[in-house]
């Protein structure tokens, strides 16, 4: 019989294996579903904001080829080449992506050619990124056509690369064994730090949680909000704000949402770690580089991410845990990257800090979580 905590922590584990399915191969009628209204009018290329307006409906439509063919400079580059931009060289968030809005800002214009930038938001079964474009439109006749800044393609070079990774298999025992019939005990992990916090949409809780096993553990924590007569107000877990498996002695951090909840209505806080051993390996390493705190204004983490492995990752979550001048957890924020991660090719990452928490950062910790087309990290 599964007790409890590992049930638990199966149910975690197939939350997060249908993310990373839905992620990877979402329902075909989802990926292809566009809003119909005002909104979807192809408008007239007339004037220069027109032209960025009519190419960013057509994208949002999916009809990528009719954009392709607005292009002032489509001969420097092939069709395939301008929807593998848009949608991703290889598996990964953009492969599904939908563009739910953009937004154009004009920059300068004269008589015949003109700058402006175009941001679109894109979403995903994970959340929304942002795509910001640079574009330099022409006038051409009577109409203007916008040239797409293309972002080529890097390709891997031939090589062999050598791995030299720790790896955990979990073997289950037949049914006939006798010690096969006996639970197995979960990891040992522990909330090393929590710290509750009012923020203007509700309460958040966050911390940090430590696998201190010798054996990898699929981890996560439940949180019940406790009023001061003891009565539950509400119960929930970190979703995919948090790194799920945990290596042994790896640490995570962790931040879990209330929203409608203020601070002043909590008597108590009750967390739960819950964790389950799975099969896990140390590879892919994914190198951080360059890794800086800009402060304020637009306060952010920053750095690239390089993968040392020999394959390629198709998603990865970059979680950052923001420190005060005394050591304790101030925030917790986290970025999904849009594009594969290829062998040894930097993959630059933005984390965004609050604005009114961004001057009382000292230090940073960034972890990271990867997702391959079979497996999870």
């Amino acid at each position: 019989m599964i007790k409890g905590g590992a049930l638990a922590g199966l149910i975690f584990a197939a939350t997060v294996g249908l993310i990373a399915i839905g992620t990877i191969w979402p329902v075909s009628t989802a990926a292809a579903y566009v809003g119909g209204g005002k909104e979807n009018h192809i408008g007239s290329s007339s004037t220069a904001e027109g032209a960025v307006e009519a190419l960013g409906t057509q994208i949002r439509l999916q009809q990528l080829s009719k954009a392709y063919s607005s292009l002032s400079n489509k001969a420097k580059f092939t069709e395939a080449d301008f929807i593998h931009d848009l949608t991703g060289y290889g598996l990964s968030l953009r492969t599904y992506a939908t563009l739910d809005n953009f937004e154009v800002k004009p920059l300068h214009q004269s008589a015949n050619d003109a700058e402006m930038v175009m941001k679109l938001h894109w979403s995903t079964p994970v959340g929304v990124f942002e795509d910001a474009r640079d574009l330099h439109v022409v006038k051409n006749g009577e109409t203007w056509a916008v040239a797409w800044p293309l972002v080529p393609e890097q390709h891997v070079p031939p090589q062999v690369i050598r791995v030299n990774y720790l790896r955990w298999d979990v073997i289950y025992s037949g049914s006939g064994d006798d010690w096969g019939a006996q639970d197995v005990e979960a990891p040992h992990v522990r909330i090393i730090d929590m710290h509750p916090v009012n923020r203007a949409d509700g309460m958040v809780v966050m911390g940090e949680l430590l696998n201190e096993d010798v054996v990898p553990s699929f981890v996560s924590v439940r949180a019940t909000l406790l009023a001061k007569n003891g009565s539950p107000i509400d119960t929930e877990g970190p979703f995919d704000m948090i790194s799920h498996t945990l290596l042994p002695k790896q640490i995570t951090p962790f931040i879990i949402r209330f929203p409608g909840v203020d601070l002043s209505q909590v008597g108590s806080i009750h967390l739960e770690p819950l964790s389950v051993l799975v099969s896990a390996s140390a590879d892919p390493v994914i190198e951080i580089q360059n890794q800086k705190y800009n402060p304020s204004p637009g306060a952010s983490a920053t750095g690239q991410l390089s993968n040392q492995s020999g394959h390629t990752v198709n998603v990865a979550h970059v979680l950052s845990t923001f420190y005060d001048k005394d050591g304790q957890v101030l925030w917790v924020a986290g970025q999904y990257i849009d594009r594969t991660l290829q062998p040894q090719i930097p993959v630059d990452f933005r984390v965004s800090v609050p604005s009114d928490l961004a001057g009382k950062v000292s230090s940073q910790r960034i972890v990271v979580s990867t997702y391959t087309n079979g497996s999870s990290l």
